[in-house]
This record gives structure tokens, C-alpha cells and sequence, in this order.
């Protein structure tokens, strides 16, 4: 493993308090458009926080610099809480997130090559990987550069053969500029996930593919920012185990809530409103 410095408790609430205002654009953008996935958002919710405002090097304000490392949200149907970073970062206006799917904004309801900050369209589940793979074979074996690749999936898109089809890819040629994270949050779109939170079998099964495999509790910053660090040849996937709707009340690991914005009463609740407040107040 690459040499770790676990982050102060400064830099660690740091991004917990991004984390929560991600939540909080993500259900906010969601609420404001009557569609979209917010309890998807909010699984990955430290997952982003700690890849964009930690670990990731990229140009803010520059998202197509060759030099950048690659994100892709292969779990497509989460874009809120990319397009959510993207304005923490500053590059997409933050009242443009409450334009999310409509016709006149660049805010689909997937991620789409048209965004700057969007390499590859992931609207259909289990692509983003083999697209990642691609990215850092290129970056490791033909533009020899410096760039790392990192790859968000979700766990109901594991059933799909491509993504193991990719893991073989990348444990073969020994991506270890690839880093993989799978965003077990258990729940599907109608059903619970066929491992729902067996972690260590999905954590054999990566490795099983010559991958370096970690599991880690997905809302913990600490763990994911050692996690992140990745090892020498071998890709690292990071099993991270999470709670679908995480930090919304009644909602978080419950069923029937796949797909669906969340009532304006509860999107703006009162324990909503002081999170903003209080992350507002850390930023200042």
C-alpha cells in the first residue's frame, strides 16, 4: 500500500460536513425536479465527499484537463450528488442543480457526455466499469501519465456479467491506477440486492479476479480515505457498506423508496434545514 496519513479531525469533519450538504443538494435537487433518486444519492453521500475532496487531484475549474484523474458514476441513476460535487468543487452553480431534468439544462437525469466533467454516458447499469477500465489501461500502458481512474458502482449492477467481464480486464493487465468502489447499500428497485450485505463474498469475488479488496463501513471518512490509497499492481475495489437513504428519517434502509423524490415536507424538514445551517457555518 501507498504511504497512508490519516487525515486530522479537522480535515476528517471537514468532509462529513460536505457529505451532508451533498445529501442535502441531492434530496433538495430531487424534491425541486419530482424526480430522481435521492436515496441512492445519500449512500454514496462520504463515498463523494472523500474522492473530491480528498483523494481525487483534478483542476476544479477544468474538468477536461488531460492531467485530471477520471471519475465515473457508473451507477448512473445517483448524477444529483455528482452534479452536487461539482458545485462544492465550484464549477457548476449551485442554483443550477435545481434545473435537474429539465429541457433547457445540461443536467439530465444521467450523467452524459455533453457535461464537461463527464467522460462516459452511464444510463444503463454495469458499463461504467468496463469504460473505467479502459480509461486506466490507456493511462497506464499508452499515455504512461500519472492519472488515476476511479469507478462508483452500485450493488444491485454486480448481477451484471460485464462488470465481472471488466474485473478480469483489470486484474489481467494489473490496472493498479484503477480503484473500484461498490456502494453496497443492500437495497435494489423493488427488492433487496441478491447479497444485500454480505460484504466478504463480494470482497472474495473481486479478489477472485486478482483484485486488491477492502471492505470498509462506506460512511466512515477515516476508512475510506485509507481505503482510497490504493497498492501496486493490483486495482484496489473497495467494498463499502452503506445504508440506502442514509441520514433521512424513515426512510434510511427502508423499502419502496428506490426512484422517488422525497415530499417537499420532508425534504424540508426542520433537522434538514439546521444540517444546511450548520454546514454553511463550517464552509465559512
Amino acid at each position: 500500500m501507498a504511504d497512508y496519513h490519516k487525515p486530522d479531525q479537522q480535515t476528517q469533519q471537514a468532509l462529513r460536513d460536505t457529505a451532508n450538504r451533498l445529501r442535502i443538494l441531492s434530496i433538495q435537487a430531487t424534491t425541486a425536479a419530482g424526480s430522481g433518486h435521492p436515496t441512492s444519492c445519500c449512500s454514496a453521500a462520504e463515498i463523494m465527499s472523500v474522492l473530491f475532496f480528498h483523494t481525487m487531484k483534478y483542476k476544479p475549474q477544468d474538468p477536461k484537463n488531460p492531467n485530471n484523474d477520471r471519475f465515473v458514476m457508473s451507477k448512473g441513476h445517483a448524477a444529483p450528488i455528482l452534479y452536487a460535487a461539482w458545485a462544492e468543487a465550484g464549477f457548476v452553480p449551485e442554483s443550477e442543480l435545481f434545473n435537474l431534468r429539465k429541457l433547457d439544462s445540461i443536467l439530465e437525469g444521467h450523467p452524459v457526455p455533453r457535461q464537461e466533467f463527464t467522460d462516459v454516458a452511464t444510463g444503463s447499469l454495469g458499463q461504467g466499469l468496463g469504460a473505467a477500465a479502459g480509461m486506466a489501461y490507456t493511462g497506464k500502458y499508452f499515455d504512461k501519465a500519472s492519472y488515476r481512474v476511479y469507478c462508483l458502482l452500485g450493488d444491485g449492477e454486480t448481477s451484471e456479467g460485464s462488470v465481472w467481464e471488466a474485473m478480469n480486464f483489470a486484474g489481467l493487465y494489473k490496472l493498479d491506477n484503477l480503484t473500484a468502489i461498490i456502494d453496497v447499500n443492500r437495497l435494489g428497485q423493488s427488492d433487496p440486492a441478491p447479497l444485500q450485505h454480505k460484504v466478504e463474498t463480494y470482497q472474495k469475488r473481486c479478489e477472485a479476479f486478482g483484485w486488491h479488496s477492502v471492505v470498509v463501513d462506506g460512511h466512515s471518512v477515516e476508512e475510506l480515505c485509507k481505503a482510497l490509497t490504493g497498492v501496486k499492481n493490483q486495482p484496489t475495489a473497495i467494498i463499502a457498506k452503506t445504508f440506502k437513504g442514509k441520514g433521512i428519517s424513515g426512510v434510511e434502509d427502508k423499502e419502496s423508496w428506490h426512484g422517488k423524490p422525497l415530499p417537499k415536507d420532508l425534504a424540508e424538514s426542520k433537522p434538514s434545514r439546521r444540517l444546511k445551517a450548520k454546514s454553511k457555518a463550517k464552509r465559512s
